[in-house]
Protein backbone atom coordinates (compact mmCIF):
# COMPACT_ATOMS: atom_id res chain seq x y z
CA UNK A 1 0.00 0.00 0.00
CA UNK A 2 2.79 2.43 0.88
CA UNK A 3 4.67 1.61 -2.32
CA UNK A 4 1.66 2.22 -4.59
CA UNK A 5 0.76 5.46 -2.77
CA UNK A 6 4.35 6.68 -2.96
CA UNK A 7 4.77 5.72 -6.60
CA UNK A 8 1.80 7.91 -7.55
CA UNK A 9 2.87 10.73 -5.25
CA UNK A 10 6.44 10.75 -6.58
CA UNK A 11 5.47 9.92 -10.19
CA UNK A 12 8.07 7.17 -10.19
CA UNK A 13 8.15 3.44 -10.71
CA UNK A 14 8.77 1.44 -7.52
CA UNK A 15 12.35 0.59 -8.46
CA UNK A 16 13.13 4.31 -8.50
CA UNK A 17 12.13 4.77 -4.85
CA UNK A 18 14.28 4.75 -1.72
CA UNK A 19 12.59 4.25 1.66
CA UNK A 20 14.23 4.87 5.04
CA UNK A 21 13.10 2.84 8.06
CA UNK A 22 13.63 3.64 11.75
CA UNK A 23 12.11 2.60 15.06
CA UNK A 24 11.79 3.61 18.69
CA UNK A 25 12.76 1.32 21.57
CA UNK A 26 9.61 -0.84 21.60
CA UNK A 27 10.21 -4.56 21.79
CA UNK A 28 8.26 -5.31 18.60
CA UNK A 29 10.19 -2.72 16.54
CA UNK A 30 12.95 -4.98 15.14
CA UNK A 31 10.56 -7.70 13.96
CA UNK A 32 8.23 -5.20 12.29
CA UNK A 33 11.18 -3.44 10.67
CA UNK A 34 12.61 -6.69 9.31
CA UNK A 35 9.27 -7.73 7.80
CA UNK A 36 8.96 -4.32 6.13
CA UNK A 37 12.52 -4.49 4.80
CA UNK A 38 11.91 -7.94 3.30
CA UNK A 39 8.72 -6.81 1.59
CA UNK A 40 10.17 -3.55 0.25
CA UNK A 41 13.20 -5.38 -1.16
CA UNK A 42 10.88 -7.97 -2.74
CA UNK A 43 9.06 -5.11 -4.45
CA UNK A 44 12.29 -3.68 -5.84
CA UNK A 45 12.62 -0.80 -3.39
CA UNK A 46 15.96 0.51 -2.16
CA UNK A 47 15.95 0.51 1.66
CA UNK A 48 17.95 2.55 4.16
CA UNK A 49 17.97 0.97 7.65
CA UNK A 50 18.31 3.76 10.24
CA UNK A 51 17.99 1.54 13.32
CA UNK A 52 16.98 3.32 16.53
CA UNK A 53 15.73 6.71 15.41
CA UNK A 54 13.26 9.48 16.14
CA UNK A 55 10.15 10.60 14.32
CA UNK A 56 11.57 14.04 13.38
CA UNK A 57 14.81 12.49 12.14
CA UNK A 58 12.87 10.10 9.92
CA UNK A 59 11.17 13.03 8.18
CA UNK A 60 14.58 14.63 7.72
CA UNK A 61 15.71 11.62 5.64
CA UNK A 62 13.53 13.08 2.88
CA UNK A 63 15.25 16.51 2.90
CA UNK A 64 18.80 16.09 4.29
CA UNK A 65 21.35 16.46 1.51
CA UNK A 66 23.08 13.10 2.03
CA UNK A 67 19.79 11.16 2.26
CA UNK A 68 17.03 12.60 0.03
CA UNK A 69 14.85 9.50 0.42
CA UNK A 70 11.46 9.23 -1.22
CA UNK A 71 9.90 8.28 2.11
CA UNK A 72 10.79 7.93 5.78
CA UNK A 73 8.85 5.50 8.00
CA UNK A 74 9.07 5.60 11.78
CA UNK A 75 7.92 2.48 13.61
CA UNK A 76 6.45 3.83 16.85
CA UNK A 77 3.34 4.12 18.97
CA UNK A 78 4.44 7.43 20.51
CA UNK A 79 3.05 7.83 24.05
CA UNK A 80 0.92 4.66 24.02
CA UNK A 81 1.76 1.63 26.23
CA UNK A 82 4.76 -0.56 25.39
CA UNK A 83 2.68 -3.33 23.77
CA UNK A 84 1.34 -0.97 21.07
CA UNK A 85 3.11 -0.21 17.82
CA UNK A 86 2.41 1.49 14.51
CA UNK A 87 3.89 3.64 11.74
CA UNK A 88 4.37 7.32 11.02
CA UNK A 89 4.91 7.83 7.30
CA UNK A 90 6.64 10.84 5.72
CA UNK A 91 7.00 11.94 2.12
CA UNK A 92 8.97 15.03 1.10
CA UNK A 93 5.81 17.12 1.47
CA UNK A 94 5.32 16.03 5.10
CA UNK A 95 3.50 13.42 7.13
CA UNK A 96 0.82 11.23 5.60
CA UNK A 97 -2.54 12.62 6.68
CA UNK A 98 -5.91 10.87 7.04
CA UNK A 99 -6.66 10.88 3.32
CA UNK A 100 -3.18 9.49 2.54
CA UNK A 101 -3.58 6.73 5.12
CA UNK A 102 -7.01 5.86 3.73
CA UNK A 103 -5.46 5.55 0.28
CA UNK A 104 -2.59 3.41 1.61
CA UNK A 105 -5.02 1.04 3.32
CA UNK A 106 -7.15 0.75 0.18
CA UNK A 107 -4.06 -0.11 -1.87
CA UNK A 108 -2.95 -2.59 0.78
CA UNK A 109 -6.18 -4.52 0.27
CA UNK A 110 -5.50 -4.82 -3.46
CA UNK A 111 -3.36 -7.57 -4.93
CA UNK A 112 -0.06 -5.92 -5.88
CA UNK A 113 1.97 -7.89 -8.42
CA UNK A 114 4.71 -5.38 -9.31
CA UNK A 115 7.94 -7.11 -8.33
CA UNK A 116 11.66 -6.61 -8.67
CA UNK A 117 13.19 -7.99 -11.85
CA UNK A 118 14.19 -11.63 -11.64
CA UNK A 119 17.65 -12.08 -10.19
CA UNK A 120 17.98 -8.49 -8.94
CA UNK A 121 19.54 -8.44 -5.48
CA UNK A 122 19.08 -5.13 -3.70
CA UNK A 123 21.42 -4.23 -0.85
CA UNK A 124 19.91 -2.84 2.32
CA UNK A 125 22.17 -0.02 3.47
CA UNK A 126 22.58 1.05 7.07
CA UNK A 127 22.80 4.70 8.08
CA UNK A 128 23.89 6.55 11.21
CA UNK A 129 20.88 8.83 10.96
CA UNK A 130 20.90 9.98 14.59
CA UNK A 131 24.60 10.83 14.33
CA UNK A 132 24.03 12.90 11.19
CA UNK A 133 20.88 14.51 12.58
CA UNK A 134 22.75 15.42 15.80
CA UNK A 135 25.56 17.08 13.87
CA UNK A 136 23.07 19.22 11.94
CA UNK A 137 21.28 20.27 15.12
CA UNK A 138 24.59 21.07 16.88
CA UNK A 139 25.63 23.27 13.94
CA UNK A 140 22.31 25.12 14.18
CA UNK A 141 22.82 25.77 17.91
CA UNK A 142 26.43 26.94 17.41
CA UNK A 143 25.44 29.30 14.60
CA UNK A 144 22.47 30.70 16.54
CA UNK A 145 24.44 31.35 19.74
CA UNK A 146 27.71 32.39 18.11
CA UNK A 147 29.52 30.09 20.58
CA UNK A 148 31.37 26.86 19.88
CA UNK A 149 30.51 25.50 23.35
CA UNK A 150 27.38 27.45 24.27
CA UNK A 151 26.45 25.29 27.27
CA UNK A 152 29.82 25.54 29.03
CA UNK A 153 29.18 26.09 32.74
CA UNK A 154 25.58 24.81 32.54
CA UNK A 155 24.29 21.58 33.99
CA UNK A 156 21.51 20.22 31.80
CA UNK A 157 20.04 16.80 32.46
CA UNK A 158 17.91 14.69 30.15
CA UNK A 159 15.21 12.15 30.97
CA UNK A 160 14.58 9.99 27.88
CA UNK A 161 12.20 7.62 29.70
CA UNK A 162 14.06 4.71 28.04
CA UNK A 163 12.73 5.86 24.68
CA UNK A 164 14.79 7.04 21.71
CA UNK A 165 15.86 10.47 23.03
CA UNK A 166 18.98 9.67 25.04
CA UNK A 167 21.23 10.78 22.18
CA UNK A 168 20.31 14.42 22.87
CA UNK A 169 22.36 14.30 26.07
CA UNK A 170 25.38 12.40 24.78
CA UNK A 171 25.64 13.52 21.16
CA UNK A 172 24.52 17.15 21.45
CA UNK A 173 24.55 18.63 24.94
CA UNK A 174 27.81 17.04 26.11
CA UNK A 175 29.58 17.92 22.85
CA UNK A 176 28.48 21.55 23.26
CA UNK A 177 29.89 21.88 26.75
CA UNK A 178 27.03 20.91 29.06
CA UNK A 179 27.47 18.88 32.21
CA UNK A 180 24.96 16.06 31.68
CA UNK A 181 25.74 14.08 34.83
CA UNK A 182 22.54 13.08 36.57
CA UNK A 183 20.70 12.45 33.30
CA UNK A 184 18.42 9.45 33.64
CA UNK A 185 16.83 6.61 31.68
CA UNK A 186 18.89 7.30 28.56
CA UNK A 187 19.26 3.63 27.64
CA UNK A 188 16.53 2.35 25.28
CA UNK A 189 14.26 -0.20 26.93
CA UNK A 190 10.97 -1.05 25.27
CA UNK A 191 9.31 -2.09 28.53
CA UNK A 192 9.65 1.50 29.88
CA UNK A 193 10.54 0.26 33.37
CA UNK A 194 10.82 3.65 35.08
CA UNK A 195 7.92 5.73 33.78
CA UNK A 196 6.09 6.34 30.53
CA UNK A 197 8.11 8.67 28.27
CA UNK A 198 5.42 11.35 28.07
CA UNK A 199 5.71 15.05 28.98
CA UNK A 200 2.01 15.03 29.91
CA UNK A 201 2.41 12.17 32.36
CA UNK A 202 2.35 13.30 36.00
CA UNK A 203 4.78 10.60 37.17
CA UNK A 204 7.23 11.43 34.38
CA UNK A 205 7.21 15.15 35.14
CA UNK A 206 7.65 14.53 38.87
CA UNK A 207 10.62 12.29 38.09
CA UNK A 208 12.49 14.87 36.03
CA UNK A 209 11.62 17.67 38.48
CA UNK A 210 13.05 15.69 41.40
CA UNK A 211 16.17 14.90 39.35
CA UNK A 212 16.76 18.59 38.57
CA UNK A 213 16.49 19.56 42.24
CA UNK A 214 18.59 16.59 43.39
CA UNK A 215 21.36 17.29 40.88
CA UNK A 216 21.30 21.08 41.21
CA UNK A 217 20.84 21.34 37.45
CA UNK A 218 20.17 24.53 35.52
CA UNK A 219 17.60 22.79 33.34
CA UNK A 220 15.99 19.43 32.82
CA UNK A 221 14.63 18.10 29.53
CA UNK A 222 12.17 15.26 29.03
CA UNK A 223 11.16 13.65 25.74
CA UNK A 224 8.41 11.29 24.70
CA UNK A 225 9.20 7.88 23.19
CA UNK A 226 9.81 8.96 19.59
CA UNK A 227 11.06 12.47 20.48
CA UNK A 228 8.50 14.57 18.65
CA UNK A 229 7.36 16.04 22.00
CA UNK A 230 9.29 17.56 24.88
CA UNK A 231 9.03 19.63 28.04
CA UNK A 232 11.55 21.29 30.33
CA UNK A 233 12.06 21.86 34.05
CA UNK A 234 13.81 24.92 35.48
CA UNK A 235 16.40 24.99 38.25
CA UNK A 236 13.73 25.54 40.91
CA UNK A 237 11.76 22.46 39.81
CA UNK A 238 9.16 24.43 37.86
CA UNK A 239 7.55 22.31 35.14
CA UNK A 240 7.38 24.08 31.78
CA UNK A 241 4.95 22.00 29.77
CA UNK A 242 1.43 22.47 28.41
CA UNK A 243 0.42 26.19 28.56
CA UNK A 244 3.77 27.26 30.01
CA UNK A 245 5.73 25.59 27.18
CA UNK A 246 3.48 27.20 24.58
CA UNK A 247 3.98 30.59 26.24
CA UNK A 248 7.77 30.22 26.31
CA UNK A 249 8.18 29.26 22.66
CA UNK A 250 5.57 31.87 21.66
CA UNK A 251 7.66 34.56 23.35
CA UNK A 252 10.69 33.53 21.29
CA UNK A 253 8.74 33.27 18.02
CA UNK A 254 7.05 36.66 18.45
CA UNK A 255 10.41 38.37 18.89
CA UNK A 256 11.48 37.18 15.44
CA UNK A 257 8.03 37.41 13.83
CA UNK A 258 5.95 40.19 15.40
CA UNK A 259 2.21 39.74 14.95
CA UNK A 260 2.44 36.03 14.18
CA UNK A 261 -0.65 33.89 14.59
CA UNK A 262 0.03 31.23 17.21
CA UNK A 263 -2.15 28.21 16.44
CA UNK A 264 -2.92 25.97 19.42
CA UNK A 265 -5.35 23.22 20.23
CA UNK A 266 -8.69 23.89 21.90
CA UNK A 267 -7.85 23.42 25.59
CA UNK A 268 -5.25 26.14 26.09
CA UNK A 269 -5.90 28.61 28.90
CA UNK A 270 -7.27 32.14 28.83
CA UNK A 271 -4.08 33.22 30.57
CA UNK A 272 -2.08 31.97 27.57
CA UNK A 273 -4.31 33.96 25.22
CA UNK A 274 -3.63 37.12 27.23
CA UNK A 275 0.12 36.36 27.32
CA UNK A 276 0.31 36.03 23.53
CA UNK A 277 -1.79 39.14 22.91
CA UNK A 278 0.38 41.26 25.25
CA UNK A 279 3.33 40.37 23.02
CA UNK A 280 1.49 41.45 19.90
CA UNK A 281 0.60 37.95 18.72
CA UNK A 282 -2.73 36.48 17.68
CA UNK A 283 -3.90 33.39 19.56
CA UNK A 284 -5.92 31.06 17.35
CA UNK A 285 -7.44 28.09 19.19
CA UNK A 286 -8.24 25.19 16.90
CA UNK A 287 -8.90 21.45 17.15
CA UNK A 288 -7.01 18.88 19.19
CA UNK A 289 -4.57 16.79 17.19
CA UNK A 290 -1.09 17.93 16.21
CA UNK A 291 -1.79 17.48 12.49
CA UNK A 292 -4.89 19.62 12.89
CA UNK A 293 -2.99 22.57 14.36
CA UNK A 294 -0.15 22.20 11.85
CA UNK A 295 -2.52 22.07 8.88
CA UNK A 296 -4.43 25.09 10.22
CA UNK A 297 -1.21 27.12 10.49
CA UNK A 298 -0.31 26.16 6.92
CA UNK A 299 -3.82 27.09 5.76
CA UNK A 300 -3.51 30.52 7.39
CA UNK A 301 -0.21 31.09 5.62
CA UNK A 302 -1.69 30.14 2.25
CA UNK A 303 -5.06 31.90 2.35
CA UNK A 304 -5.09 34.80 4.79
CA UNK A 305 -3.35 38.15 5.25
CA UNK A 306 -1.61 37.04 8.44
CA UNK A 307 1.30 34.65 8.90
CA UNK A 308 1.64 31.81 11.36
CA UNK A 309 5.12 30.73 12.46
CA UNK A 310 4.11 28.36 15.25
CA UNK A 311 1.58 25.53 15.62
CA UNK A 312 1.59 23.77 18.97
CA UNK A 313 -0.56 21.46 21.09
CA UNK A 314 -0.73 21.37 24.87
CA UNK A 315 0.55 17.79 24.60
CA UNK A 316 3.96 19.19 23.58
CA UNK A 317 3.75 18.68 19.81
CA UNK A 318 5.30 21.94 18.57
CA UNK A 319 5.99 22.78 14.93
CA UNK A 320 7.78 25.87 13.62
CA UNK A 321 7.52 27.22 10.09
CA UNK A 322 11.31 27.58 9.95
CA UNK A 323 11.63 23.80 10.49
CA UNK A 324 9.23 22.51 7.81
CA UNK A 325 6.31 22.70 10.29
CA UNK A 326 7.71 19.46 11.68
CA UNK A 327 6.69 18.55 15.24
CA UNK A 328 10.22 18.02 16.50
CA UNK A 329 10.86 17.88 20.25
CA UNK A 330 14.61 18.27 19.85
CA UNK A 331 14.32 21.33 17.61
CA UNK A 332 11.83 22.95 20.00
CA UNK A 333 14.17 22.33 22.93
CA UNK A 334 17.13 23.59 20.89
CA UNK A 335 15.32 26.91 20.30
CA UNK A 336 14.77 27.25 24.05
CA UNK A 337 18.33 26.21 24.91
CA UNK A 338 19.77 28.78 22.51
CA UNK A 339 18.00 31.52 24.46
CA UNK A 340 18.86 29.87 27.80
CA UNK A 341 22.57 29.86 26.90
CA UNK A 342 22.49 33.58 26.01
CA UNK A 343 20.62 34.42 29.21
CA UNK A 344 23.04 32.30 31.28
CA UNK A 345 25.86 34.54 30.05
CA UNK A 346 23.95 37.50 31.52
CA UNK A 347 23.08 35.77 34.79
CA UNK A 348 19.40 35.44 33.84
CA UNK A 349 17.04 32.46 33.82
CA UNK A 350 14.76 31.22 31.09
CA UNK A 351 11.68 31.12 33.36
CA UNK A 352 11.76 34.90 33.66
CA UNK A 353 10.37 35.08 30.11
CA UNK A 354 7.02 33.69 31.27
CA UNK A 355 6.84 35.36 34.69
CA UNK A 356 3.68 37.22 33.62
CA UNK A 357 1.83 34.11 32.42
CA UNK A 358 -1.40 33.91 34.40
CA UNK A 359 -2.15 30.33 35.35
CA UNK A 360 -5.72 29.23 36.17
CA UNK A 361 -6.51 28.69 39.83
CA UNK A 362 -7.60 25.16 38.98
CA UNK A 363 -7.39 23.11 35.81
CA UNK A 364 -8.56 19.51 35.48
CA UNK A 365 -9.13 16.90 32.81
CA UNK A 366 -11.59 14.02 33.07
CA UNK A 367 -12.08 11.20 30.57
CA UNK A 368 -15.72 10.19 30.46
CA UNK A 369 -16.18 6.56 29.43
CA UNK A 370 -18.66 5.69 26.69
CA UNK A 371 -20.23 2.33 27.50
CA UNK A 372 -22.41 1.88 24.41
CA UNK A 373 -21.02 0.05 21.38
CA UNK A 374 -22.22 2.82 19.02
CA UNK A 375 -19.88 5.24 20.75
CA UNK A 376 -19.84 7.71 17.86
CA UNK A 377 -23.59 8.21 17.94
CA UNK A 378 -23.54 8.22 21.74
CA UNK A 379 -20.90 10.96 21.81
CA UNK A 380 -22.84 13.09 19.33
CA UNK A 381 -25.97 12.73 21.47
CA UNK A 382 -24.16 13.90 24.59
CA UNK A 383 -22.65 16.89 22.79
CA UNK A 384 -26.09 17.86 21.47
CA UNK A 385 -27.49 17.68 25.01
CA UNK A 386 -24.95 20.27 26.18
CA UNK A 387 -27.08 22.93 24.44
CA UNK A 388 -29.92 22.14 26.83
CA UNK A 389 -27.56 22.30 29.82
CA UNK A 390 -26.48 25.79 28.77
CA UNK A 391 -30.11 26.90 28.44
CA UNK A 392 -30.74 25.81 32.05
CA UNK A 393 -27.88 28.02 33.26
CA UNK A 394 -28.55 31.61 32.10
CA UNK A 395 -25.04 32.82 32.97
CA UNK A 396 -23.48 30.18 30.69
CA UNK A 397 -22.87 30.52 26.96
CA UNK A 398 -21.40 28.51 24.10
CA UNK A 399 -18.04 29.73 22.80
CA UNK A 400 -18.02 31.17 19.30
CA UNK A 401 -15.98 30.47 17.25
CA UNK A 402 -15.40 26.92 18.38
CA UNK A 403 -13.88 24.17 16.24
CA UNK A 404 -14.62 20.94 18.09
CA UNK A 405 -16.94 19.56 20.74
CA UNK A 406 -18.81 22.04 22.91
CA UNK A 407 -16.98 24.77 24.81
CA UNK A 408 -19.03 26.46 27.52
CA UNK A 409 -18.08 29.81 29.04
CA UNK A 410 -19.27 30.60 32.57
CA UNK A 411 -18.35 33.41 35.00
CA UNK A 412 -14.87 32.54 36.25
CA UNK A 413 -13.94 29.86 33.73
CA UNK A 414 -14.89 27.42 30.98
CA UNK A 415 -15.21 23.74 30.15
CA UNK A 416 -14.79 21.85 26.88
CA UNK A 417 -16.23 18.41 26.16
CA UNK A 418 -15.27 16.64 22.93
CA UNK A 419 -14.89 13.26 21.27
CA UNK A 420 -11.54 11.56 21.77
CA UNK A 421 -9.37 11.18 18.68
CA UNK A 422 -8.37 7.62 19.59
CA UNK A 423 -10.65 5.98 22.15
CA UNK A 424 -14.36 5.58 23.07
CA UNK A 425 -14.14 8.50 25.49
CA UNK A 426 -15.33 12.07 25.93
CA UNK A 427 -12.45 14.13 27.34
CA UNK A 428 -13.66 16.95 29.58
CA UNK A 429 -11.37 19.90 30.34
CA UNK A 430 -12.30 22.49 32.97
CA UNK A 431 -10.53 25.72 33.95
CA UNK A 432 -11.62 28.00 36.81
CA UNK A 433 -10.31 31.17 38.44
CA UNK A 434 -12.48 31.34 41.57
CA UNK A 435 -12.11 29.50 44.88
CA UNK A 436 -14.59 26.63 45.12
CA UNK A 437 -15.92 27.08 41.59
CA UNK A 438 -14.32 23.91 40.24
CA UNK A 439 -16.28 21.67 42.63
CA UNK A 440 -19.50 23.54 41.84
CA UNK A 441 -19.08 23.03 38.08
CA UNK A 442 -18.11 19.38 38.48
CA UNK A 443 -21.19 18.76 40.61
CA UNK A 444 -23.43 20.18 37.86
CA UNK A 445 -21.67 18.16 35.19
CA UNK A 446 -21.98 14.94 37.15
CA UNK A 447 -25.74 15.49 37.37
CA UNK A 448 -25.79 16.16 33.63
CA UNK A 449 -23.88 12.93 32.90
CA UNK A 450 -26.30 10.88 35.02
CA UNK A 451 -29.08 11.95 32.66
CA UNK A 452 -27.23 10.71 29.58
CA UNK A 453 -27.44 7.16 28.26
CA UNK A 454 -24.20 5.23 27.85
CA UNK A 455 -21.69 7.54 29.54
CA UNK A 456 -19.91 7.39 32.89
CA UNK A 457 -18.14 10.20 34.74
Amino acid sequence: GIVQWLSLKEHRKPNGLQIALGMDSRLTGPDIKNVMIDEFVRLGISVLDCGLATTPAMFMTTVMEDYMCSCGIMITASHLPYNYNGFKIFAKSGAADKSDIKTILEYALDKYEDRAESGVKLAVREADLIGDYSKNLARFIIKSTGMSRPFEGMKIIVDAGNGAGGFFATKILANLGADISGSQFLEPDGTFPNHMPNPENKEAMESISKAVLREGADLGIIFDTDVDRAAIVTDDGMEINRNALIALISDLVLRDHPGSVIVTDSITSDGLRDFIERRGGVHHRFKRGYKNVINEAMRINQREDKDSYLAIETSGHGALKENYFLDDGTYLVAKILIEAAKMHQEGKKIQSLIADLRQPLESREYRLKITRSDFGACAEGVLAAVDGLVEKNPAWSLADPNYEGKKVIFPGGWFLIRKSLHEPLLPLNIETDKEGLMDEIISKLKEFVKEQDGIEF
